[in-house]
């Protein structure tokens, strides 16, 4: 059952007009703790190569999380200095949670981040956010690991990073290249819903929103860069990746269980050539049909294992019998999850059931190839009666994956179209960074059921507040140029102490 076509929270994916006065098409966030000597000229640099290059309206904006040098200071003079530049402070360290705050409550549609260093070529900065400008993409990484990449960095950390990568890939099953370049950007709509599903406020904030991101089946897009490293880094390494293992392990549990709700990142893809009306192709068989072989491969090897152990103890009958009840519970696990990408626990003991069912003809099958095989010779090889298993199995998978396709999982299109609402509240001005008291979290997006046409926008109070409700990734007047909004704190309840850096 594919999941991926169906429309979800986030709107379809358009580009930003060329005309937009006002508010900044891109807020460029640079995250500093202790970096007196390094800000100054990272905000030259940054502020005069946009100003040479690039087209739209942008601002670059200072996250000072709970420095104790000067850095508040020099911070506060760039921004008095240079009109497109904003200073923020939080008063707990993180990185992550730096840039949760500062991207939560921007009203740019697109948001990046770069480390301070400048490490990779500013060269980079436009074709990384291009793709989102235009609508291609929902997240842009630099990556120092592509094939055309061009890195001069020590053994020790290329290890590091390459290390860290193939974790990343083995465990979690990532498909980006370089999680920890510090040059990335994402489209706000997409950061309003993807951001308070991301735990971490240190540095594997990056990689969980990345795989989160990818799970959810948004757009990556991946610039090589030309990257230079820091000798002077103040990264301990050792609790980094401490860290970073920790929360691989947290998020990978998170999927495994399927906890996090990535449904609510779904977009509707409108011209994917997967959701075009094709006579005689049923829509993701190919998919489901690689996903099914290799469930079906691994369940088959887990069936003969296990029979070979029944066996010792039992005859053949209630060997077979035992070893395909255990593995066909794994098999529809399996299968729900991976093949048919069900998530979460809704149906799951009726997916069993009728697992169970598509089991007793499966079993019907192999019992009565060893009742075949035991009449035609009373006692037959061991290696005869596997081999005779492994063809009745094979003639129960091809039933077994029809049943599951149309019986099991059926592809059920049925609650499309719906639209989705999301109170906010309004601010025609310049961003606000709430961090005073705290106030309950609520969703960024809640949906309201479907709406037969547009209605009109009046606003009303709340709280003390003007309020306007309108559709999901729709602004007040229908364009980005009004489209300020005053947001809180994504997690205004992280107040712990502070992370390693």
């Amino acid at each position: 059952m594919r999941t991926d076509s169906s429309p979800g929270t986030l709107p379809a994916r358009e580009h930003l007009p060329a005309g937009n006065a006002g508010t900044p098409v891109l807020d460029v966030v640079i995250p500093v703790y202790n970096e007196e000597k390094d800000l100054g000229p990272c905000v030259l640099r940054l502020h005069d190569h946009l100003k040479r290059t690039f087209p739209y309206a942008y601002r670059i904006t200072i996250a000072d999380n709970a420095s104790t040098d000067t850095t508040p200071q020099v911070a506060k003079r760039l921004e008095a200095e240079i009109a497109e530049v904003k200073s923020f402070r939080l008063e707990q360290k993180g990185r992550g949670r730096a840039l949760r705050t500062v991207w939560s409550a921007s009203d740019a549609p697109i948001l990046a981040y770069m480390d301070v260093d400048l490490s990779t070529d500013l060269n980079a900065l436009l074709p990384l956010v291009a793709p989102l400008i235009s609508g291609h993409s929902d997240l842009a990484i630099g990556s120092r690991l592509a094939r055309s990449s061009r890195v001069v960095r020590g053994a020790k950390r290329e290890f590091i990073s390459r290390s860290y990568n193939l974790i990343l890939r083995g465990s979690l099953q990532a498909r980006f290249s370089d999680a920890q370049c510090g040059f990335k950007a994402i489209r706000r709509d997409v950061a309003q819903v993807l951001l308070p599903m991301v735990e971490d406020t240190g540095w594997f904030f990056d990689t969980e929103m990345l795989v989160l991101a990818e799970r959810a089946g948004l757009r990556i897009h991946e610039v090589p860069v030309d990257w230079v490293d820091d000798p002077n880094s103040t990264v301990h390494i050792v609790k980094t990746a401490t860290e970073d293992l920790k929360g691989v392990w947290r998020v990978g549990k998170a999927l495994a269980t399927g906890s996090l709700p990535l449904d609510r990142v779904a977009r509707p893809f409108g011209d994917d050539p997967r959701d075009r009306d094709i006579q005689d192709v049923p829509k993701g068989l190919a998919r489901q049909l690689v996903g099914f072989c290799v469930v079906g491969g691994l369940s088959t090897l887990f069936y003969l294992v296990l029979y070979s152990l029944f066996r010792e103890f039992s005859g053949s009958q209630i060997a077979n019998a035992l070893a395909l009840l255990v593995s066909a519970v794994a098999n529809t696990a399996a299968n729900r999850r991976l093949t048919f990408g069900v998530r979460g626990r809704g149906g799951a003991v009726r997916h069993q059931a009728q697992g169970l069912v598509v089991f007793g003809i499966g079993l019907a099958l192999t019992s009565g190839s060893l009742a075949a095989l035991n009449a035609a010779s009373s006692d037959p090889a061991h290696s005869t009666e596997l081999a005779v298993l492994v063809a009745a199995n094979l003639a129960a998978t091809v039933l077994r994956f029809l049943l599951f396709r149309a019986w099991v999982f059926p592809d059920r299109d049925g609650t499309g179209g719906q639209e989705s609402t999301v109170v906010v509240q309004h601010n025609p001005s310049s961003p606000t960074y709430a961090t005073g008291a705290h106030q309950p979290y609520q969703q960024p997006y809640q949906p309201q059921g479907p709406q037969p046409q547009r209605p009109a926008h009046p606003p009303y109070a709340q709280n003390g507040t003007t309020t306007t409700q309108f559709r999901a990734g729709e602004a007040a007047d229908g364009t980005w140029r009004d489209a300020t909004m005053q947001l809180q704190p994504v997690r205004p309840h992280d107040t712990e102490p502070g992370d390693p850096r």
